[in-house]
């Protein structure tokens, strides 16, 4: 086997296995279902990339399905959502379709069905109905409507339709077999009846069909030709085949429904009714909040389409449900925008070095190169002045010998600038450092060559100069919640969980380049992590979102 078979997941195998037994390439045909309750978020990505990938690699269409059937939940600022991530991610779909595109066809093969004694209209309640379906170990009980005419159950199908009975008074359900092994065969639900405005067609239709009704007869009408979902999915499999063989044709092309398994994350939820509750309770600010696993709160935090699909790469596609800590997704966003994030100056906690024996008045232009990974990234100016912000907690009055940053009688180097060395820390009445005086060596400029700036010194620190400094909210996010799966203890809420700590507001002070950054450019800040501009930032006020420090900060914790 060559290597390229080796590599390739089971999904993969299953396509190459019915290409070598006989189907015809041209007919591949890939979908991305969603259903449009809500926005797209990490779980999700695994699923874009496997079916627009299928596409990209056997150059075969993929069709973007929104799978609408339920009214109630379902709404067009989700649709728009769901499509601006799927073109964020960079994949573009053949055909826009809708489960709503379809209802017409759908009715009509139901209508169809009864005829054909292979559904029926019950008039239980939905208690009764999931009484009568029995146990696994136990065959269910026929409903007393099991047997109605064709006639009766064509005429209330037909009220149900037009509006002209109670939501809850009629169901229409498939006659399979109620002593089925398979719990989802024994008569399920096609249609429910709903008087609910429809975002797309409105008050047209009074009754919904089921998901397991809908979804493989959309897949049907489409020609896809494989239907990839998640491992809950398979119990489905058998009811997915039942449907499409009773409005298939010989010879007409069938689906194949095959599952994956879901990829959960840890520190992290993707159910979407608990996004919601997330929002709706105010944890969070929004769908998009950076906090959120949703692609567009990844994508308001600073992580990139790239970072996204090399994660769902790197994770893969298995038949088993596993835990991925979420620092492989971090490590992800990390080694791609190492390569394509600037360096920039900010310091995120301040504390004024004045450097006495710098000329008053004096300022000059340093230069400082964007990105040592990038040969392509150029250089900018960095204004350099005799006062300096530096980091508070990179300066110690006395530390021990692996202390390597600024302390009183040592020396050490200003990033792209000098060495300097601590001589008095000034405090306040209380005994707080509020600055420290420091004289520098203008023999060690940066870059310059001299034997003086060869000097060996083991500590390196940002900068930004006061004077030319401008104020930025910065918003320093963490992991939303606590513990790896906050779903996992029962007894209790898993907004019991949630991190206390996983948004601070600071101010920082930046160097002036950034006053020209636009919403979503990306940096480094060094020594610090990756940052990215926020949607609410103005020229007037600068805001940033941390996408992740530079290293793991959670080890150990």
């Amino acid at each position: 086997m060559s290597e390229e078979k080796k590599s390739l997941n089971f999904i993969e195998q299953i396509i190459e296995t019915d290409l070598k037994e006989g189907f015809d390439k041209s007919k591949l045909k890939f979908r991305f279902p969603p259903e449009p309750n809500g926005y797209l978020h990490i779980g999700h990505a695994s699923s874009i990339c496997l079916n627009f990938g299928l596409g990209l690699r056997y150059n075969a269409p993929v069709n973007l399905r929104f799978d609408d059937t339920n009214p109630i939940k379902e709404e067009s600022a989700y649709v728009n959502a769901i499509k601006k991530d799927v073109e964020w991610l960079g994949f573009e779909w053949a055909e826009e379709c809708y489960a709503s595109d379809y209802f017409q066809q759908l009715y009509e093969w139901a209508v169809e069905m009864i005829k054909n004694g292979q559904a029926y209209v019950d008039s239980q309640d939905s208690e009764k109905i999931a009484e009568q379906k029995g146990t696994p170990t136990e065959p269910g009980q026929p409903s007393p409507h099991r047997e109605r005419s064709v006639e009766d159950n064509l005429e209330l199908f037909e009220a149900m339709k037009n509006g002209l009975t109670e939501p809850r008074a009629h169901v229409l359900r498939a006659k399979i077999d109620m002593s089925s092994p398979n719990m989802l065969m024994r008569d399920p639900v096609m249609y429910r009846t709903l008087h609910q405005a429809h975002h797309r067609t409105e008050n047209d239709w009074c009754i919904y069909p089921m998901y397991d009704w809908a979804h493989g007869e959309s897949d049907f009408i489409e020609n896809i030709s494989h239907s990839f979902c998640t491992l809950e999915f398979q119990p489905h499999r058998e009811l997915y085949n039942w449907f499409i063989k009773c409005v298939s044709q010989e010879g007409e092309l069938e689906p194949k429904q095959r599952e994956f398994a879901r990829r959960n994350l840890s520190h992290t939820i993707v159910s979407k009714r608990k996004l919601l509750q997330l929002v709706e309770s105010k944890v969070v600010d929004s769908w998009d909040d950076p906090r959120m696993p949703t692609i567009s709160g990844l994508r308001r935090r600073g992580y990139t389409p790239a970072s996204i699909k090399n994660f769902a790469n790197d994770i893969g596609i298995g038949k088993r449900e596993n835990m991925i800590d979420v620092s492989r997704l971090e490590f992800s966003v990390r080694d791609d925008l190492n390569k394509t994030a600037p360096r920039v100056m900010t310091v995120l906690d301040p504390l004024k070095v004045v450097i006495t024996n710098y000329p008053e008045g004096e300022e000059e232009m340093l230069v400082a190169e964007n990105n040592p990974e990038d040969e392509n990234s150029g250089t900018r100016e960095l204004p350099f002045s005799r006062e300096i912000y530096i980091e508070k907690e990179d300066f110690r009055e006395e530390a021990n010998r692996k202390f390597f940053r600024l302390k009183l009688g040592k020396e050490v180097r200003l990033k792209n600038a000098y060495f300097i060395k601590a001589e008095k820390a000034i405090k306040d009445d209380d005994g707080n450092i509020i600055e420290v005086h420091c004289t520098y060596d203008p023999e060690t400029k940066s870059g310059s060559g001299t034997e003086a700036s060869k000097r060996k010194v083991k500590g390196t620190l940002h900068w930004v100069s006061v004077k030319h400094a401008k104020p930025a909210e910065v918003r320093l996010y963490d992991r939303l919640f606590t513990v790896d799966d906050p779903t996992a203890d029962k007894e209790k809420d898993f907004l019991d969980f949630v991190n206390p700590e996983s948004l601070k507001v600071i101010t920082a002070q930046v160097e002036p380049s950034l006053t020209s950054a636009k919403e979503l450019d990306k940096f480094q800040f060094q020594r610090i992590g990756y940052f990215c501009v926020d949607q609410d930032s103005t020229s007037d006020h600068l805001v940033f979102n941390r996408t992740v420090t530079l290293r793991d900060s959670w080890k150990g914790k």
